[in-house]
């Protein structure tokens, strides 16, 4: 099924039945990928005196509860209702769902004990000119361990401010990034990437999103695609989103 989208004067041709999923889903699993010190997620039948939300116990259906963080289980999608003192809701912030995409692979550099994507790498990689709205990164080394890492107290990658400031500056509006934040796990508070990208408290930017958690196989080579971006609708600053990549033909 091929799909032709025209945005600000170029086409774009999709296959639509070639998605390239780079979601983590929440999973009530002991080794799914986890952050934030929060434990796994939940997910139970409902059991009352008159109830069994369980077919293999019995019951009519499968009736479940699920217990989980949207920021720390699974792939999620944030806006910057996460960081304000107003409330900003990530099922308001969405209106529109493909974007031109770009994906690039960035070793961070070592510094102090830290691991840092520095603004240089991104600058020199970015396809100026190309209505890029979403930019996608992968960390590397890449491997499938990150489906399962348990990332509490690990100091995992992060973005230094001034290289989200910079997205802000060229048009960004959705980013996207494999590990648990754009920012350092204990920063003390500050998490200057988010403010930077959302431009916040200056003049906030209640369009653009954020996505952590993602992953992005290994063949899904770099380069400029379709990002459909979805989520589940939730009236909250964040929800669990199924971003997906389509191949320009």
């Amino acid at each position: 099924m091929i799909a032709d989208i025209n945005y600000q004067g170029k086409k774009y041709s999709i296959d639509l039945e070639k998605p390239l999923d780079i979601s983590l889903p929440v999973q009530d699993k002991k080794d799914a990928a986890t952050a934030w010190y929060c434990p796994p997620p939940v997910i139970s039948p409902v059991m009352t005196e008159h109830f069994t939300g369980d077919v293999n116990q019995g019951g009519p259906v499968n009736f479940m509860n699920i217990f989980f963080n949207p920021h720390a289980n699974g792939t999620h999608t944030e806006c910057v209702g996460h960081i304000s003192s107003e409330f900003v809701s990530i099922n308001q912030v969405m209106k529109r769902f493909f974007f031109p995409a770009q994906l690039l692979s960035i070793k961070p550099e070592e510094s102090d004990g830290d691991l840092i994507i520095r603004t240089s790498e991104i600058k020199a990689a970015f396809a100026s000119g190309k209505n890029i709205e979403s930019l996608l990164i992968r960390t590397l080394p890449n491997s499938g361990e990150k489906r399962t890492r348990q990332y509490s107290n690990s100091n995992p990658p992060y973005i230094e401010a001034e290289a989200m400031n910079w997205l802000y500056e060229q048009g960004v509006r959705h980013f996207m990034i494999d590990t648990p934040s754009v920012d350092k796990e204990l920063d003390g508070g500050v998490l200057a990437a988010h403010h930077a990208f959302w431009n916040y408290p200056d003049n906030p930017r209640t369009d653009a999103t954020i996505t952590e958690l993602i992953y992005v196989r290994e063949e899904i080579k770099d380069g400029i695609y379709m990002l459909n971006l979805q989520m589940a609708a939730f009236e909250n600053d964040a929800a669990p989103s199924k971003p997906t990549l389509y191949t320009l033909l």
